[in-house]
């Protein structure tokens, strides 16, 4: 017997108390500059027990416009932006060389939270980029090296050699150069926090770069 999907989906609900906490948020609390709010949120995030708080979804477009979206890790959030990494030579890095903007969106069930971003990339130096991989496990090293991200596979059995010879150098020369990855910052030109609320009545705070390059901001409907 099939999976019924509209009935299995009306079963479905969001921000059950027993998982959930739904904090109050005043916008009139909010600081100028949305990096303090969202490292504060990052770190309630933590604190509350979300899984996996680091990974965002990364939207770019192609050359003719087109969307797509996958899961990234965050690497950093500083005045120079919102980081993550790829390879060059990846779908994402391809699109952000011809289309060099972007949005993120972390959502933090736990809580109820979602932050949202969109701006301009900008690519890192690539000195920042090596120190930011070798600064990380071997496995990502591993990864890394085995490369071709994107590119069509022939066989299950191609990964796996290419995959072990991965990890047999990054395991031996852990400070091996990978000269397609690539540090990308998104610097945010709008940042909006929405914090969930029991009767729907959400709180939506939005952050938009004024021209003098600090923030403006205003709340938004639900």
């Amino acid at each position: 017997m099939g999976t019924d999907l509209h009935e299995l989906l009306r079963s479905l609900r969001v921000w059950d108390p027993a998982v959930t906490e739904l904090p109050p948020f005043d916008p009139a609390t909010a600081p100028g500059d949305p990096l303090p709010l969202f490292t504060r949120w990052f770190a309630d995030a933590v604190a509350a027990g979300q899984s996996e708080p680091h990974t965002v979804s990364l939207a770019t477009s192609d050359a003719r416009g087109l969307p797509d979206v996958r899961i990234v890790m965050l690497h950093g959030a500083d005045a120079d932006g919102w980081s993550f990494a790829t390879h060059a030579d990846s779908r994402k890095g391809r699109h952000l060389a011809a289309r060099p903007y972007a949005a993120l969106v972390f959502y933090w069930p736990a809580l109820g939270r979602q932050v949202r971003l969109r701006g301009p990339v900008t690519v890192a130096p690539a000195e920042e980029a090596r120190a930011d991989l070798h600064a990380r496990s071997t496995g990502a090293l591993a990864a890394a090296l085995t490369g071709r991200q994107s590119a069509d596979l022939d066989s299950p059995d191609e990964l796996a050699r290419a995959s072990q010879e991965a990890w047999e150098r990054a395991g031996r020369e852990p400070e091996t150069p990978v000269p397609s990855w690539t540090l990308y910052r998104l610097v945010p030109d709008e940042v909006e926090f929405f914090q969930g609320e029991a009767r729907r009545r959400h709180v939506r705070l939005a952050y938009r770069r004024a021209e003098d390059g600090g923030w403006d901001t205003r709340s938004l409907w639900p």
